[in-house]
């Protein structure tokens, strides 16, 4: 790992540059072959190449640049360039439509984007003003690239200037402005000081050590900034080598490049590991004749482990999990095999890591230890209630409000509450949004992040879901629904869950019916019935489902296949 003497991205691209100079850092996987190697002195190279390039169009000091692109090695080079001409990127997500990213660029007042031919017909209708710059960073030839301006294009000459004579950058400016997409319905735009990054980055390396040996294969968008600090800035500080994918990461084009990459280390959501279990896994443990019989049901199970790390390539040592809870019985089966899965927690405002561990190294359905330097706190829901009339002058429980408490710990577990953090990871602020900003910091300086979890005496922190999404039961319960659907996409009847409270206060469970589902319509209605009752069995009285109901579409989801719940208001 390098030395920075400044917490910048630029001291990190330069730094980067020296040490590993020949060294692969990217690259990118297609049809069964590697592409556009970047070794870190070509990456350094062109990083500074980009940021001259925005110097001579005037661009720098705090102007937003747009990176519209998708995962390729000139992602990266764009990024760190933006930053050495003293600009922000904005990094936005290729899937994105042309009005959100239209909506980003006005909001963001863009001075200019870097696109790619993919991203084109996107990118130009969601111009904020014609005279735009539009840089096309994958059309590089001879020394030159092509910009276009008032639909006009022309081909620039790219110079390399030294590091020293590119802009002082200082440490708590703001380095990358970053819109979500949340499942709020409101897009934010988080302010992140290179601090921030940088911070983050070097902190990870206590719960996952990434060396120059290892091998990442990304498969989550860099405009995320799970992928962006995890797995870029933790590569480049650490000299390892990224392959990216040239098409969408489905399991036909994911599982042929695992076999011939062969990473180290991979960061990914639960979906995709859930989904190799339950399709490939799953099916062909239950047929084993060693399952079926009970003395050797262990050993297939573990023979079903190696299969399973065989298929990503047989030389895993890091898989981290992030962005959304992970199946109960997913975990319960990797744990068993004793895969090197690892999670975390975090969200887009801290930078994004707020807790994780390295592999085996944290309890069943833990998200492992808070990272160094970085502090959390629970504040637990109390009561709210109020006398009704109509009850006989009982009391009745209407709502839940925050207390200033500190975290308490009874048998090992704080009590149950909304998890705040404080420490450098935390952003800057909400971009031209104060009130927003307010509204998400207390009073004595704690970000607000609307999840509900508990720790443990040892630190370790465990989530129960989202504050929003809490449903209070007829006596005032908690009830998560994250749990509930959790329990039913365990069923191979079901490829998504949503659970929400009727008109009465009922719970209903909104399915998603999957292939094997659809292909028995006659026994649905029946199979549904049954497993609502499984369901309900494992769960308290007040948690229980009254109807499991068909939805016919797949839900909308965030980047981290998070349900987008804003979009189903009827059903809140």
């Amino acid at each position: 790992m390098i030395y920075l003497k400044k917490m910048t991205l630029a001291e990190l691209c330069k730094c980067s540059t020296e040490k590993y100079g020949n060294k692969n850092a990217f690259d990118i996987y297609r049809k069964g072959q590697v592409y556009n190697r970047l070794s870190f002195r070509e990456f350094g190279v062109r990083a500074r190449q980009i940021a001259a390039l925005l110097g001579s169009l005037g661009i720098g000091n705090g102007d937003r640049v747009m990176l519209l692109a998708e995962n390729r090695p000139e992602w990266p080079a764009a990024y760190f360039g933006i930053n050495l001409a003293g600009a922000v990127s904005v990094p936005v997500l290729a899937e994105f439509s042309v009005e959100q990213i239209g909506n980003i660029a006005r909001h963001a007042e863009t001075a200019a984007l870097c696109i790619t031919s993919r991203t084109e017909a996107k990118a130009l209708p969601a111009l904020p003003a014609p005279d735009v710059p539009v840089i096309y960073l994958d059309r590089i030839e001879g020394g030159t690239i092509p910009v276009t301006i008032h639909n006009s294009s022309k081909f620039l000459p790219l110079r390399i200037p030294a590091f020293e004579d590119l802009p002082e950058i200082a440490e708590d400016s703001c380095a990358s402005i970053i819109y979500t997409s949340g499942t709020t319905g409101r897009s934010k735009a988080v302010m992140l000081s290179n601090r921030n990054l940088l911070f983050c980055a070097k902190a990870s390396r206590s719960l996952m050590k990434i060396y120059s040996r290892d091998r990442l294969l990304s498969i989550i968008p860099l405009a995320h900034s799970y992928e962006c600090t995890l797995g870029l800035l933790t590569s480049v500080m650490s000299g390892a080598s990224t392959s990216y994918l040239d098409k969408t990461p489905s399991p036909a084009v994911l599982i042929p490049a695992l076999q011939i990459l062969r990473p180290t280390a991979v960061l990914s959501v639960p979906l995709f590991i859930e989904k190799i279990y339950r399709n490939r896994i799953l099916p062909e443990l239950k047929a084993s004749r060693l399952y079926r019989f009970p003395p050797t049901r262990f050993l297939a199970v573990r023979v079903a482990g190696w299969k399973l790390l065989s298929a990503l390539g047989g030389a895993i040592r890091f898989f981290g999990i992030g962005g959304a809870p992970l199946a109960e019985d997913v975990e319960r089966f990797l744990r068993t095999v004793q895969f090197p899965y690892a999670p975390g927690y975090g969200l887009t405002e801290a930078a994004p890591l707020v807790a994780g561990s390295a592999a085996y190294k944290f309890p069943y359905r833990s998200t492992g230890s808070v990272l160094k330097g970085v502090e959390v706190r629970i504040v637990p829901l109390v009561q709210d209630k109020t006398t009704d009339a109509a009850e006989g002058g009982k009391s009745a429980p209407t709502r839940r409000k925050e207390t200033n408490a500190a975290c308490r710990i009874n048998d090992g577990i704080s009590a149950e509450g909304e998890i705040q953090v404080r420490g450098p990871n935390i952003m800057l602020g909400y971009y031209k949004d104060e009130e927003l900003t307010r509204e998400v910091f207390t009073q004595d300086g704690w970000l607000k992040t609307g999840d509900l979890g508990c720790l443990d005496r040892k630190g370790r922190l465990y989530i129960h879901g989202r504050l929003k999404a809490l449903i209070l039961g007829p006596s005032g319960e908690n009830i998560y629904p994250e749990e509930i659907e959790s329990l039913l996409n365990t069923s191979s009847l079901i490829e998504d869950a949503l659970v929400y409270p009727g008109e009465k206060g009922e719970l209903i469970a909104l399915v998603v019916l999957s292939e094997k589902a659809k292909t028995m319509l006659a026994a649905t209605a029946e199979n549904l019935r049954e497993l609502k009752a499984k369901v309900n069995e494992r769960l308290a009285g007040f948690s229980r489902i009254s109807r499991i109901e068909v939805q016919d579409e797949p839900f909308e989801k965030t980047p981290t296949q998070k349900i987008k719940r804003f979009l189903y208001p009827h059903k809140q």
